[in-house]
């Protein structure tokens, strides 16, 4: 069914949709929506023989996930930024234990300093986990990936972590198609899981690990981690018969033949992406792009093969390895290690910084001119940070950073405060 909601709206319906029987609540913007419609729809009947559960913090959310997924209940629940980094230790867990908790990010900047608005710096935090993590494009997909997560998670007995940008998709109004309870229950099986606990059938669960069997312990957590990206194409594919939509998978390419540039990016930010290259097809200027659906686990030679007849790899990155440089751009080099490949490492829309078509078109025309620098941040102010620099270099003493800079910022382009 066709609906004009808020995309925290069209994901509670889809978590709904999938039956879960345990959902762990704690609120942190911007996915506190999604918990809160779920308390309603359980507490209204709609969302039948499911327990929700108000917990004191986000740690407390996942450990309640781990106990109820260990009981044998379909377990779900959503965080964002901070929240996600105090429950790192039970996500660890979650993993560790094979279980197949299905949790929402609403990607969101990680402080400090202070700041609420979408990047990818929590999920991305968490990306050695353990946890399985695809990355919706629009809310439409947002929906998709959540009924096709329980489906594999399930099947691999791995949790996994849909995300979708802050704000600006979680609070965006979109027309999204709702599948009906029929629909989801002839796609996504009755919970069944590889492992719980039984009174009948005795065992322990998360015992302790010596030296003896660790290594293949983690092993096999790799091995089943590879196996994923067959499943997740596999959900991908049946999802596409059932409903009759293309909605997640590994990668999704968009006018790559005959480009010579070809851009990466993750997110919502993929839909600017594609604009651009529209507009700048008409002047004659080839670029095409590749969505990354799949981050974790990384789709190493799918991409390889997509990127063979390109010549320049720009990566739209969300995330930066301070000292470093861009996370996702790691992960490309590793992919196309043995391919002759210029790879471009582009940091932008940091702390919800608008990526615009204007910026977007200026850094590829840059790529194809042969000026861009292998690692360069979108919109930086210049100005901003050079006054700050020398400030430093004249005074030991110049107080906060993060301050200095929004004043500085503020009386730079607004004529002084």
């Amino acid at each position: 069914m066709l609906k004009q909601i808020q995309g925290s709206q069209g994901v509670a319906q889809a978590i709904a949709l999938c039956r879960p029987e345990v959902i762990c609540a704690y609120p942190i913007s911007p996915q506190t929506h999604i918990v809160e419609a779920l308390g309603a729809l359980t507490g209204s009947g709609k969302l039948q023989d499911c327990e929700f559960i108000n917990v004191e913090s986000e740690f407390a959310a996942m450990s309640v996930a781990i106990g109820s997924s260990v009981a044998g209940a379909r377990s779900y629940t959503a965080t964002a930024s901070q929240g996600l980094l105090f429950m790192a230790e039970a996500v660890y867990n979650a993993s560790g234990l094979g279980l197949p908790i299905v949790m929402t990010v609403a990607s969101r900047s990680i402080g400090a300093p202070i700041n609420i608005w979408n990047d990818h710096s929590d999920s991305l935090s968490q990306r050695d986990s353990g946890w399985l993590q695809i990355f919706a494009e629009d809310n439409q997909e947002a929906v998709d990936m959540h009924i096709q997560a329980f489906k594999i998670a399930e099947e691999l007995s791995i949790p996994i972590m849909v995300c979708m940008d802050g704000f600006v998709l979680t609070h965006a109004y979109e027309r999204m198609d709702i599948p009906t309870q029929e629909e989801v229950d002839a796609y996504l099986p009755p919970y069944d899981p590889r492992q719980k606990l039984d009174v009948n059938h005795p065992v322990s669960i998360g015992a302790m690990v010596g030296p003896e069997a660790f290594t293949e312990v983690r092993y096999l957590f790799h091995h089943h981690t590879i196996e994923a990206l067959q499943t997740i194409e596999k959900a991908s594919e049946e999802f596409e018969k059932a409903f009759g939509r293309k909605s997640g998978g590994l990668l999704s390419p968009y006018k790559i033949e005959g480009a010579d540039t070809i851009v990466l990016a993750l997110g919502s930010v993929i839909g600017t992406i594609k604009d651009t290259i529209d507009e700048m097809e008409k002047e004659g200027k080839k670029v095409g792009l590749i969505g990354i659906k799949s981050y974790r686990p990384f789709p190493d030679k799918q991409l390889a093969e997509l990127l063979k007849g390109a010549k320049k790899v720009v990566v739209i990155d969300r995330a930066l390895q301070v000292g470093i440089g861009g996370v996702v751009t790691d992960d490309v080099i590793r992919a196309t290690r043995k391919m002759d490949l210029d790879i471009f490492s582009v940091i932008a829309g940091l702390g919800g910084r608008p990526i615009t078509k204007k910026g977007l078109k200026d850094v590829f025309n840059k790529a194809i001119n042969g000026e861009l620098e292998e690692l360069y941040f979108l919109d930086l102010d210049k100005e901003v940070v050079e006054k700050q620099l020398k400030r430093e270099k004249e005074d030991r003493h110049t107080g906060p950073l993060a301050e200095a800079v929004v004043r500085d910022s503020v009386s730079i382009h607004k004529g002084g405060i």
